[in-house]
């Protein structure tokens, strides 16, 4: 097979219709955070993480309906490590993240504790039904959690005001919409276009899920994070990623082993989930609150490392 060069040109459309989308979504965020008086931080971890990890969702679902869940394996665990190594990393390049001990609460607990869980469902070389059912069980649980907080925050002292976004309530919510539906377009685009460029170079599935489909799905949250950063809002983008991982680890693996159990090479899940598992640890910030910008350069590493490591192991398998 040929490289197309409509896919390349698709790549870059998808990349520039991901920053209009971009935009709109990031304009709804704050704008629902202010109609619903809670947290910016409780909207980007709960709606936006959940929006924007759409994509992951879709992919999933398709190829675990068609047989191939191991395509959606290699898409949700290689997303997470997408968000926190290369997309954190990136995001760092801005500057240092301070970051407050409850943004990195019960959270970033569960956030460690699902890649050990899923690797402990994966060591006999299967993710099985039960155990996706397991998984989508622990996720509805901290979904209840999390709209408990949710509940009580409105109003109270943990209310932080949007003080620049004067949005009226159907005005954010429609431009939420749009962007999204910007971003899951860009996100199935690049995919499409990616996934043919990668096929091209005769990659096998499991490695075509880790790296170019789950770069692809991961639009969405690169843009949300970038332009948050570059707008001032460090809460949404350490929210979204937080919420996307998790929602990724719990519901997106769990949908995609219900549907079709997942045959899963430890060997494979291990570097997925040790990078993925490493790089939440190098988001604990200092004494001072401050996620310095020499984190962002052990993150990309780490995401290098991931790349390498995951297309070395996928040949020798």
């Amino acid at each position: 097979m040929t490289l197309s060069a409509n896919d390349l040109l698709a790549v870059l459309g998808a990349i520039a219709l991901a920053g209009i989308g971009g935009e709109l979504f990031l304009k709804g965020v704050l704008g629902t955070a202010a109609w619903l008086r809670v947290p910016k931080l409780l909207v980007a971890t709960s709606l936006a993480a959940f929006a924007t990890s759409s994509p992951e969702l879709t992919v999933s679902t398709v190829a675990a309906l068609s047989g191939q869940p191991e395509i959606g394996l290699g898409d949700a665990l290689g997303s997470n490590v997408v968000n926190i190594a290369l997309l954190f990393g990136l995001a760092l390049f801005f500057g240092p993240i301070r970051v407050a001990p409850r943004d990195l609460g019960r959270d970033f607990v569960l956030a460690l504790a699902i890649p050990l869980l899923t690797f402990l469902f994966a060591l006999d070389g299967t993710i099985t039904r039960q155990e996706g059912v397991i998984l989508l069980l622990v996720f509805a649980t901290w979904l209840w959690l999390l709209m408990r907080a949710g509940v009580a925050s409105r109003g109270s002292g943990e209310f932080v005001d949007v003080t620049d976004d004067e949005l009226r309530p159907w005005l954010a919510v429609v431009s939420g919409l749009a962007g999204l539906t910007l971003l899951i377009f860009a996100g199935r685009l690049f995919v499409s276009s990616a996934t043919g460029i990668a096929t091209a170079f005769g990659v096998d599935a499991y490695i075509v899920g880790a790296t170019v489909v789950a770069i692809g799905t991961s639009l969405p949250e690169l843009v949300t994070v970038l332009l948050a950063r570059y707008r001032g809002h460090d809460d949404i983008g350490v929210g979204t990623l937080l919420g996307s991982n998790l929602y990724n680890g719990m519901a997106i693996v769990g949908v995609a082993a219900s549907i079709h159990p997942i045959q899963a090479a430890p060997a494979e899940v291990a570097i997925a989930l040790g990078i993925g598992t490493l790089s939440l640890l190098l988001l604990i910030p200092g004494r001072d609150g401050i996620i310095s910008r020499a984190r962002g350069y052990l993150l990309l590493a780490s995401y290098a490392v991931f790349v390498v490591a995951t297309i070395t192991t996928g040949r020798a398998l």
